[in-house]
């Protein structure tokens, strides 16, 4: 690990502290905002109204209601924000943590009067609507995805009933995973001394150089979740029952057909894309086959080896000279692209040091205005760099949607990777341009890595959630049950290309994803990413001045518009699988390439 000084972000353009005089000013503003918010619903009887008449008093109530709910969206998500960046940074901080718990009250009466006005759209003629008020207009596309979610809603009553108890079940459950999850400490051997590390710095030496490094963490990492390992299988049974029971209450066929209108595509779309992506099962194999070779692991690589670093390149991506890196090449783009980067390094928008009580893993969320705040657990090393470059490019499309209000900002998790997978891109793809063969093996390779993980590691996710939905209708699974789903997900995507003695079945633990209630199959959204982003990339190589014209106000309107129509704006179709093999064919080169490269070092004679 770098003994370099790594940031902490800087969240004072909110508020100068969470103890602050102007905190708590501010707080009991917001509150007082909701609370008129709710009063103005109930003198408008904003709720479900079937057929209402469309005439110059509905529209002007339309119009009122609809501005004081961006309003306090707005609100709500800048505070709730600015408290998560002392959550996440310290999930020890009490203050943080009661602050945290206040706030959820306040989004929950938001997200009931956001029923509420779902509700009320679903008795009005939109599209006429639309016709006749510029607002409308505005938010066409928010105004029908209302329309239609007004179709699954439950009864007014039922649906405040449970929102009020999502605080006390799965959004509590997913409090408590945060929270043991952060606060675990395990024990591992190394250099023959015993060190009690938290679970995201020994998770973090997976990427060590050294083989029993990474061998003694695998193993302490499984101890760990082993400790845990009841309150875990307690909590992701009790949100996936959550799920299914009001997803039937609600009209869905499936918590995934529910997922699926949430992310803004079909069926046909995901069926299309996990097609492709099976069909390179095969040569994902053979990367990692080669990789164990190269490891001198024999035929199969174990779960331990999966992000071993190979090549030359293993740790001279110290955090400068990634800024320096991801700005000259961000520049290569625009000028935009470049400044907006650099804002985000000399603001202190960014928090890049692993710490005790910090949650694992890398984030992006949107502050105030044009401003994010970016969290990473950075290592000094291409992914580290990589994984920068990606949530910078998430702060981007957070740039370009400045300007929206939160209706329009609704963006889909298959949208959301868009910016991130093209930035990361960037960056990748400068590095190799100039690297020597070892080198060029080295990012490759980390870049294999990223990919397999997408789409890979994702489809094992993904068919171990469905599978878990599924068996969670009729009952709850022990946690013996729960870890052979995730041991046979992992055979049936990563087959002989791992060593099926040392998979990883505590995968359901580790992923913060699966503990959440609100987006669950929160995985096939970065397959997507990843693709759509590779697509669009190529687009910007073949002509890149008309791709630039566009690209921005694509990003812009990602909220407006279903992932298809935003898709046909390049010319692409996104319902058959020729678009997604068309994206993995760039991966699968880079397995050739990492194959025949790997093959070189191997038969070359050591000196």
């Amino acid at each position: 690990m770098s003994t370099q000084t790594l940031p902490h972000w800087d969240l004072s353009v909110v508020y100068p502290s969470l103890e602050s005089p102007e905190f708590a000013e501010g707080f009991e503003k917001l509150k007082h905002q909701v609370a008129e918010l709710k009063s103005l619903f109930d003198q408008a009887a904003i709720q479900r109204s079937e057929n209402q008449v469309l005439d110059s008093t509905t529209i002007a109530t339309f119009e009122t209601v609809t501005n004081a709910l961006n309003q306090a969206h707005e609100a709500v998500a800048t505070t709730f924000s600015y408290i998560m960046g002392f959550v996440a940074t310290d999930t020890r901080n009490t203050v943080a943590q009661a602050r945290f718990s206040e706030m959820q009250q306040l989004g929950m009466q938001l997200q009931q009067l956001g029923i509420r006005w779902v509700a009320w759209i679903g008795g009005l003629d939109v599209e006429q609507l639309i016709a006749q008020s510029p607002l409308a207009a505005d938010h066409a596309y928010a105004l029908q995805k209302a329309k239609q979610e007004a179709t699954h809603l439950m009864s007014p009553a039922e649906e405040v009933l449970a929102a009020e108890l999502n605080l006390s079940g799965a959004n509590a459950w997913s409090k408590l995973h945060t929270v043991v999850s952060s606060q675990l400490n395990v024990a591992v051997e190394l250099d023959g001394e015993t060190k009690h590390m938290p679970m995201s710095m020994v998770r973090n030496l997976a990427f060590d150089p050294k083989r029993e490094v990474r061998k003694s963490a695998y193993e302490a990492e499984l101890a760990g979740w082993k400790q845990v390992e009841t309150p875990l299988a307690a909590a992701i049974n009790s949100i996936k029952g959550q799920v299914n029971t009001l997803a039937g209450h609600r009209g869905w066929a499936t918590a995934l057909d529910e997922a699926l209108a949430d992310n803004n595509i079909d069926r046909q779309t995901l069926d299309a894309m996990l097609t492709a992506a099976r069909e390179t099962f095969p040569d994902f194999r053979r990367y990692l086959q080669a990789k164990a070779r190269l490891l001198g692991s024999g035929e199969r690589l174990p779960w331990f080896d999966l992000f071993a670093p190979i090549g030359s390149d293993v740790s001279t991506w110290e955090y400068a000279e990634s800024e320096a890196f991801i700005l000259e090449h961000f520049g290569s783009y625009s000028q935009r692209l470049r400044d907006y980067a650099a804002r985000a390094f000399d603001e202190n928008w960014i928090d890049a040091e692993p710490r005790a009580g910090k949650r694992d893993g890398a984030f992006c969320m949107r502050l105030v205005g044009d401003e994010s705040r970016i969290l990473s657990n950075y290592k000094p090393s291409f992914a580290g760099m990589r994984t920068l470059a990606h949530e910078l490019g998430h702060g981007y499309h957070n740039l370009n949607l400045a300007e929206a209000t939160p209706l329009q900002r609704q963006i889909p998790m298959t949208l959301a990777e868009t910016a991130s997978i093209f930035c990361e891109t960037i960056v990748r793809n400068a590095a190799l341009a100039k690297a020597d063969p070892a080198t060029q093996l080295a990012i490759i390779e980390s870049s294999l890595q990223n990919s397999c993980q997408l789409v890979v590691d994702i489809s094992s996710r993904f068919i171990f959630e469905q599978s878990l939905f599924e068996a969670r209708q009729a009952r709850e699974l022990s946690v013996q049950e729960i870890n052979d789903l995730m041991l046979k997900a992992q055979a049936e995507t990563y087959g002989d290309g791992l060593d099926e003695q040392y998979y990883h079945q505590y995968m359901w633990a580790v992923k913060g994803h699966y503990y959440s209630a609100e987006r669950s199959f929160y995985n096939y959204p970065y397959m997507f990413g990843l693709l759509f982003g590779l697509g669009l990339y190529a687009q910007y190589v073949a002509t890149p001045d008309e791709f630039r014209a566009k690209y921005d106000d694509l990003l812009a309107a990602s909220g407006k518009a279903d992932a298809a129509s935003l898709a046909e704006r390049f010319g692409i179709d996104i319902r058959t699988p020729d678009f997604w093999r068309a994206s993995l064919a760039t991966v699968k080169a880079d397995i050739d390439r990492f194959v025949e490269l790997s093959e070189q070092l191997l038969d070359a004679p050591a000196n």
